[in-house]
């Protein structure tokens, strides 16, 4: 590592087949099946190819008049960019609770700086182990995730255990890692570069690795050093966040659906704590609260409002989710249930404060402390409410 750069740790997530992932998520027929996620013309690409096409030799960008030979039995689903950026927003919006820089690549791919975040999601096993399983949870997906001490070696790893798993690279291990993969593995290298390479003897990134940067330098110009820093695992490029996080959010899928308000609750009272804890963790308040009820017919219905102060007090948002509940009409059958805190500020931010509410703010603000020390100590599950015991999640794709 360069001596002049403090030691960074970062993470890539990159969804698993994520455009058809959805579409088999959504459509249970399809479960199992290869699918390749195109519009169906002459001259289409396939957008992504499923699991179960790869095996025939299927993949993005290929044309689809090639996949149909390979794999004649797939079935072709349109694409609908409208609800991958949804569900992409649902999936950074998880991402954004686990590190504060957050770098999308894509809908479906992203950096994350989880530097110091141990404070907060304890080792690094069990954030990436959190992260994973609140994905899948939240979204019926899967996400392969990769941890290096760069961003360059976090890209690779998080291809090494593809699909739905994790690979962590110990500090100061990358080069060892990359050393016996082919040169095509290096960020930067196409094609031509790569024939260049095998034209001067470079067959593995541990060749270019051992090459002397002024060697790499009068051979391949100025790309030449960069590709040896890369190769022994040398990177100084940093997460750029793309944005702010706007909101934070829990939603749970049921594992029955429910009717009745009072069947409805319990599951807000674990939303509001989830959404307070992870305000708090990131330092926010919240100036709003969304509710979203998706029925058995999968209509979402949403209804939110304004804040009288801005809070990250579970008591609080548990106060404004009962008037919005209360607006919801019984009869449609419920299978999910979430809540958002929206209009998001720093904690540290200039706020005008309700001086005859102070006892009780404060008295809130020790209960989520204490809260928050026995689940960072013991776990989320360590501490439920009693009027949300019994609630539980579906555990499979639905």
């Amino acid at each position: 590592m360069p001596p002049n750069r403090p030691q960074r740790l970062f993470l890539h997530a990159d969804m698993d087949a994520f455009y058809a992932s959805v579409e088999q998520r959504d459509r249970p027929e399809l479960r199992g099946q290869p699918v390749l996620v195109a519009f169906d013309a002459p001259r289409s690409v396939v957008t992504t190819a499923s699991y179960e096409a790869r095996p025939f030799g299927v993949g993005s960008a290929m044309p689809l008049a090639t996949a149909k030979q390979r794999c004649p039995q797939a079935i072709i689903v349109a694409p609908r960019l409208a609800h991958y950026r949804d569900v992409s927003a649902q999936i950074f919006g998880i991402f954004h609770r686990y590190a504060p820089l957050v770098q999308g690549l894509s809908l479906d791919e992203a950096f994350l700086d989880i530097t110091g975040t141990e404070r907060v999601h304890g080792t690094v096993e069990s954030l990436v182990d959190n992260l994973r399983r609140d994905v899948w949870n939240e979204t019926q997906l899967t996400v392969s995730v990769g941890v290096a001490d760069s961003m360059f070696v976090a890209k690779v790893a998080s291809d090494l255990n593809k699909p739905n798993g994790s690979y962590i690279v110990p500090p100061g291990t990358s080069a060892q890692l990359l050393a016996p993969m082919p040169i095509e593995r290096l960020w930067g290298v196409g094609k031509k570069t790569a024939l260049r390479l095998r034209d001067l003897g470079l067959f593995r990134i541990g060749d270019v690795a051992e090459a002397s940067p002024d060697w790499l330098r009068r051979t391949l110009g100025s790309q030449g050093p960069l590709l040896g820093q890369l190769a022994r695992g040398f990177d100084e490029r940093e997460v750029i966040p793309d944005r702010d996080p706007q909101s934070v959010g829990a939603e749970h899928t049921l594992q029955q659906d429910v009717v009745r308000k009072t069947e409805i609750w319990p599951w807000l009272i674990r939303a509001a704590d989830e959404v307070s804890g992870r305000l708090r963790a990131q330092q926010l308040l919240a100036g709003g609260l969304r509710l979203k009820l998706k029925t058995a017919a999968f209509a979402v219905h949403g209804r939110q409002h304004r804040l009288v102060q801005p809070t990250a007090s579970a008591a609080d948002l548990l106060s404004l989710a009962r008037t919005l509940l209360d607006d919801w009409h019984e009869g449609e059958p419920v299978r999910l249930v979430g809540l958002t805190a929206y209009d998001l500020r720093a904690a540290n931010a200039p706020t005008q404060l309700d001086l005859f509410a102070a006892p009780a703010v404060q008295q809130n603000h020790r209960l989520d402390a204490a809260l928050d020390a026995l689940r960072q100590r013991f776990g989320e599950a360590a501490v439920v409410r009693g009027s949300a015991l019994g609630v539980h999640e579906v555990r499979r794709k639905d």
